[in-house]
């Protein structure tokens, strides 16, 4: 066994430290657009909680100005979600991601 041996065995580990090195490279550029991707989302998700948040404001004004109990029918609506097995996922605004 001499150098041709040696040779060839390195050559080995250099092509597959290479193919390694590839897979870690499309590897972080997946994590990296799955960043983007989370972050964006994050973004939108924010916008339209506070988009939310404004129209439940404007609905419950009008409906106190036409006086209507607001938290009677939210009381309603959740019993009737709770019977038909639908949870109700933080529509106070308190979920804890602030």
């Amino acid at each position: 066994m001499g150098f041709g041996s040696t040779a060839k065995k390195l050559q080995k580990v250099t092509e597959m430290a290479d193919k390694l090195y590839e897979r870690f490279e499309r590897l972080r550029e997946q994590v990296n657009d799955l960043t983007e991707t989370v972050e964006d989302t994050h973004g939108r998700v924010a916008e339209l909680e506070a988009e939310l948040a404004e129209q439940r404001a404007l609905v419950e004004a009008l409906a106190e100005k036409e006086g209507v109990d607001v938290e009677a029918v939210v009381g309603e609506a959740d019993a009737e979600a709770a019977s038909a097995g639908v949870t109700d996922s933080g529509s106070d605004g308190a979920d804890g991601n602030d």
